[in-house]
This record gives C-alpha cells, sequence and structure tokens, in this order.
C-alpha cells in the first residue's frame, strides 16, 4: 500500500456520515410452529429479555474525559516501545493516544452497524422459531450498541474514523451471502467472538470509568451473542456434504485473515503522517502485537472447534495465523 500525501490527506477528510446501498439476497423462512422446542435457545432468549438496559439513563454521560490522556494504557498502541514511540513529542503522544483509541472504538461501532443488519437478516432467515425471538433482542442489543460507541465518540473524543477496509470487506461479505448458517459463522463466532476478547481486555486495563461502565454492559451482551451463534448451529455441520463444508472452511480462513488484518491500524498512521508501508511491517512483527492479536482469537477457534469446523484445512491456516493454541479453551455456550 503506497500512500502519498494527498490521499492521506483524501482519507482523513472523508466524510463518514454518508449512507451506502448494499444488494443483498437471502431466503426468508416463515416459521409455523411456535412451539419452543430448543430449550437452551429459548433460555437464552428469556436471559436476553431480562438483561435489556437503557444506556441513556444507566451510564454517566457527565463524566468528564480527557480525549489525550492515558484512558487505556499506552503499552496497547501498536507502535508502543518501538523506535517510531520512543521518538515522539509530549505533544505526539497524547495526539496518538486520542487517534489510536478514536480509531479502536470507531471500528467497534462500524462492527456493531454490521451485527445490527446481519442479525435483522438472521430473524428472516432462519427457520427456528427460538432463533428468530433470540436475534430480535439481538437486534435491539446492537442498537444500543451502536448508540453508545457513536456517543462516545461524538461527546467525549470528537473524534470518529470511518470502517477500515478490513472489516468493511468481511461485513459485506457476510451480509450478501445467501446462506443463513454463514451469517451466524461470519458475525456470531468471527466478528462477535473477536470483539468478545477485545472487549474483556479494554475491560480490564481501562482506567476511564465512563468507558469501563460501557464496556462491562457491552460486553454482557455479547457473551449471549456469541453464545447464540454456537447454539444455533450446533450439529448443523455434522452431515454437510464435503465441498459445502469447504466453503465454510475457506470463509472462516478468510476471514480470520480479514480480522486480523483489521488491527493494523494502517489509518491512524496515515493520519499521523508516517509512511504507512512501513509503519504496517513494524506493527505486523512486532512480537508485543503478535501475542495480543492471537489473544483476541482465543474466543474464536474453540467455537469452531465445537461445531466440527476445525478441520485439517482451518487448522493448517489458524496455525498460519498462529492461533490454533486456543482449541482446547472453553466454548462460549
Amino acid at each position: 500500500m503506497h500512500t502519498t500525501t494527498a490521499a492521506r490527506k483524501d482519507a482523513a477528510s472523508t466524510p463518514i456520515d454518508q449512507v451506502e446501498e448494499l444488494l443483498t439476497v437471502f431466503p426468508l423462512h416463515y416459521t409455523w410452529d411456535y412451539d419452543l422446542v430448543r430449550q437452551e435457545l429459548a433460555n437464552l432468549y428469556e436471559k436476553a429479555k431480562r438483561d435489556q438496559w437503557n444506556a441513556t439513563d444507566q451510564l454517566a454521560w457527565s463524566t468528564p474525559v480527557d480525549p489525550e490522556g492515558e484512558i487505556v494504557p499506552d503499552f496497547q498502541i501498536p507502535v508502543y516501545g518501538t523506535h517510531i514511540w520512543d521518538k515522539l513529542t509530549p505533544g505526539e503522544v497524547k495526539k496518538l493516544r486520542r487517534e489510536a483509541l478514536s480509531w479502536t472504538l470507531s471500528q467497534f461501532m462500524h462492527g456493531e452497524q454490521g451485527a445490527l443488519l446481519a442479525t435483522a437478516q438472521i430473524v428472516d432467515a432462519t427457520p427456528s422459531v427460538e432463533a428468530k425471538f433470540y436475534g430480535a433482542t439481538q437486534v435491539m442489543d446492537e442498537a444500543r450498541h451502536v448508540e453508545v460507541y457513536s456517543r462516545y465518540l461524538r461527546e467525549k473524543l470528537t473524534r470518529q474514523y470511518p470502517c477500515n477496509r478490513h472489516l468493511k470487506a468481511l461485513l459485506d461479505q457476510i451480509l450478501t451471502d445467501a446462506r443463513w448458517d454463514m451469517k451466524y459463522l461470519g458475525m456470531q463466532i468471527m466478528v462477535e467472538g473477536l470483539a468478545m476478547a477485545a472487549f474483556g481486555f479494554m475491560h480490564k486495563t481501562c482506567v476511564e470509568p465512563l468507558l469501563t461502565d460501557l464496556t462491562h454492559y457491552v460486553m454482557r451482551d455479547e457473551a449471549r451473542h456469541v453464545a447464540f451463534g454456537v447454539l444455533a448451529l450446533n450439529d448443523f455441520f455434522t452431515d454437510m456434504s464435503a465441498s459445502e463444508k469447504r466453503d465454510r472452511e475457506e470463509f472462516l480462513a478468510e476471514g480470520c485473515r480479514l480480522m486480523r488484518d483489521r488491527l493494523l491500524m494502517e489509518d491512524v498512521w496515515m493520519e499521523m503522517g508516517w509512511p504507512v508501508d512501513e509503519v504496517r511491517e513494524i506493527v505486523l512483527h512486532s512480537p508485543q502485537m503478535q501475542e495480543f492479536r492471537k489473544l483476541l482469537f482465543s474466543k474464536v477457534v474453540p467455537n469452531v472447534k465445537r461445531l466440527g469446523l476445525l478441520t485439517p484445512f482451518v487448522r493448517e491456516r489458524f496455525e498460519e495465523l498462529g492461533i490454533l493454541q486456543f482449541e482446547n479453551e472453553e466454548p462460549s455456550a
């Protein structure tokens, strides 16, 4: 990726309040049998109804926030500890903190909008009435998540980034695929699974009380969302033909690669005026960031294994990404 000064300026000034149309086609399933026979999904639906929350009055939005302060530890910034970090002035460190956190929360927000749209599709496409009921509660959850991240970015950081190109590519794949199980696999297993690990890490390390509380509430919802995917797809792939299963295997491998690459923060380096290709390579190969990226897949790999999709093909791809070590962790359901 070669970036000129003009390209950096254009990317930084690109409007982020545009409406984009994406043409999608997928089957809609009526379900005329309303008996709840899948008890685990029915239980998840009960929990979701019980745990609804209102961000307007349950979060302390009056909390003062310094957007250039160390809201999360500096070591979470991918260039921390490199020669780039060592050369930064105090003013540049403050700017980088704000840009890095704004970028991170912006991608959370865009991912939540993708989840909002994908879950709305799942309500239409899934043949299970329990999944339709639970999916409807998740649509509300995702709308609330977009709301809280948007408000925090607007009121506290006063900065927002467009959707990262790697994340956008994966969201487009999920939303345009006509097969309902691929929407679960892409959103509930991959995107939500990685987000759950990222939220957990942020919750443990964040020192700003409003963002800490916000993350706590979002995590509580996300735990159900990942479990929803695991429970809904349980045994689904058991009798699938080899060619159909290979489609899912390739989708998993490509999706995880995109999710790894979306963590490289290329947009931030562009905003800072740095040589994007050079910084990307530093971040990609930094031992610290390699371990951090691997950790974020800790919620994805065990769920893939439980679904019976940790095949030799997928194992090889996960080994290349350095994330196979999590296969024996507890799955989310």
